[in-house]
């Protein structure tokens, strides 16, 4: 389930520290998966950008299961529900009456290898100028008290430098659970999502991971 273990670090060269508290978060990371399957939890997402007046605020619940089934549903301010599952992605907007469809399983699959490979850290080191430390769920955007891993990833250049600045990663230190995600795009947008995963491994309700999927 790697919608709940993204890794991610400060600028600055890796330290002989960061690089084995890294070591520690992804042993974990690998571990967590392992045991939880599934997941369903309540979702806050603070969108901010100059070309904004005030910051966009949405509110919804999501589950995942496995690597390739997603849902995410936005109550506020507007309707918005988001489905993966294996090659497509649903964006229903409207009020259920417009739906985007959109093909990534290309893109997905490759991704999935690119961090699922036993040279996985290594790809993000070649790629990402890292750091990790521990903290507190008070310091920055996680809104809980208790312990944190955080994890911040800098483009060092390529196709992950084109779109964006940073990536911000809060995991919980008792279940290497994603508590919080920041990303900071060249688009001018930041987006902060806070994470409350309020149950792991229940069964699925039928039907949640439904995507309309061309004939």
């Amino acid at each position: 389930m790697r919608l709940f273990f993204v890794l991610a670090v400060f600028p600055g060269l890796l330290c002989a520290q960061s690089d084995e508290l890294l070591t520690k978060i992804w042993n974990g990371v690998q571990q967590a998966q392992a045991k939880i399957t599934s997941g369903c939890g309540k979702i806050t997402e603070t969108r901010t950008s100059k070309l904004l007046v005030k910051p966009l605020v949405f509110h919804g619940t999501f589950c995942a299961e496995g690597l390739d089934r997603f849902a995410l549903e936005y109550s506020e301010p507007d309707p918005i529900r988001i489905r993966f599952n294996g090659d497509y992605l649903n964006v229903t907007t409207g009020g259920g009456k417009n739906t985007e469809v959109i093909e990534v399983g290309a893109n997905v699959r490759r991704t999935q290898a690119y961090f699922s490979r036993e040279n996985s850290i290594e790809n993000l080191k070649k790629n990402f100028i890292m750091d990790a430390r521990e903290g507190d769920a008070r310091e920055g955007d996680a809104r809980k008290a208790g312990g944190v891993f955080i994890l911040k990833l800098v483009p060092r250049s390529g196709r992950f430098g084109a779109a964006l600045n940073y990536i911000v990663v809060q995991l919980r230190r008792e279940d290497f659970l994603l508590r919080s995600l920041e990303v900071d795009g060249k688009n001018g947008v930041n987006s902060v999502f806070l994470i409350d995963v309020t149950s792991v491994n229940s069964k699925i309700p039928p039907g949640m991971f439904e995507v309309y999927r061309p004939k």
